[in-house]
């Protein structure tokens, strides 16, 4: 449970501009979708996924690091990973069995084989979204514990997209066409009071403090 008063307390030293701001993202916030990203040796991509994630709604990313352990990149990211939270694995199983135990179905992207066209794809359904790397794509694990596949239709000689591309066309579809569903795809009264309470602690500056003189006060 949230601690309404320490809430309250942080937002003092929020602006009305910054705490109205957080309302309105908050609005559009959905954990309906989330998205998970598997060893992508090229970090600047996973960290372009993350903005698309943030710029789009959806509030979680799982980055599984089996291969490659590596940073966000935080120009690339411009300020997502404040906004959005990354869940990490280090290996491709926990990523499933967690997601799945949330009530995910997951959904590989893939164009090799007979993927859903993405303008088919029913978003009516929680889904995990799992992409890989242009090169080598999703592994066998992923691929045969997927319980479908998703792909974007393409009329060119090229068979595949950047991962960054691809993510950012397919999370602007499905979370625009969520949104004009009779889904509820919003996020619940306790899921908003701990995103409004981790946002503020990731806006205030010297925050360490400020918590230490809340409970010496309290």
């Amino acid at each position: 449970m949230i601690d309404l008063d320490y809430l309250n307390y942080l937002e003092d030293f929020l602006t009305e501009n910054r705490k109205e701001r957080f309302q309105k993202v908050l609005e559009n916030r959905t954990n309906h979708f989330t998205i998970a990203v598997e060893d992508v040796f090229q970090f600047h991509n996973t960290s372009a996924v993350m903005r698309s994630c943030e710029v789009f709604g959806i509030q979680e990313i799982n980055i599984v690091e089996h291969r490659f352990g590596k940073k966000i990149d935080k120009e690339i990211a411009m300020g997502a990973q404040k906004w959005v939270d990354i869940n990490k694995f280090d290996n491709i199983s926990n990523c499933i069995k967690t997601l799945k135990n949330k009530g995910y179905q997951i959904i590989a992207t893939t164009p090799h084989n007979d993927s859903c066209l993405l303008h088919e794809f029913d978003v009516t359904k929680k889904s995990a979204l799992f992409f890989g790397t242009e090169k080598e794509g999703l592994s066998e694990e992923v691929m045969n514990q997927a319980d479908g596949y998703l792909k974007i239709p393409m009329v060119g000689f090229t068979e595949s997209l950047n991962i960054s591309v691809s993510a950012a066309i397919i999370i602007q579809d499905i979370t625009t066409r969520l949104r004009q569903s009779e889904v509820n795809w919003k996020l619940t009264e306790e899921e908003l009071l701990e995103k409004r309470l981790l946002w503020a602690k990731n806006t205030i500056k010297d925050i360490k403090r400020i918590e230490e003189r809340y409970y010496a006060e309290k």
